[in-house]
């Protein structure tokens, strides 16, 4: 009986030490890879948002988003799907009127959206 307790034992820690041994390779898995889905952009400007696209960083492969329709000035935001690709990504924002700005080495794994803001002069 108590050989079986031990057979047991061991296979529970053994079990136990694989499981810690695979949950540790998935949080070392590259940023780099994961899957992105879904991303906020939260409008704080006074210009309403026309467009959104996003590249791999530091390239000018720009893939637009689906934005839906124009995402007024004021405070408003909309959850856009991202197409796959890496997790650091140069996003382009267009305005009203065909400005635009790019948000460099956005990493959108870690942070799930951007806040555009009108910035002091």
């Amino acid at each position: 009986m108590s050989s079986i307790r031990a057979t047991l034992a061991v296979f529970a820690l053994a079990t136990v030490a694989s499981t810690a041994s695979l949950a540790g390779d998935l949080t070392r898995l590259p940023v780099e890879k994961r899957e992105v889905s879904l991303f906020t952009v939260v409008n704080a400007t006074f210009d309403s948002v026309t467009g959104l696209a996003t590249a791999p960083a530091n390239s000018q492969a720009f893939e637009d988003v689906r934005l839906g329709t124009a995402l007024p000035g004021g405070l408003t935001s909309a959850t856009v799907r991202l197409p796959p690709g890496d997790c650091l990504r140069d996003v382009r924002v267009t305005f009203q009127g065909g400005r635009s700005q790019v948000f460099p080495g956005v990493d959108v794994c870690r942070s799930h959206g951007l806040r555009l803001g009108t910035q002091p002069t």
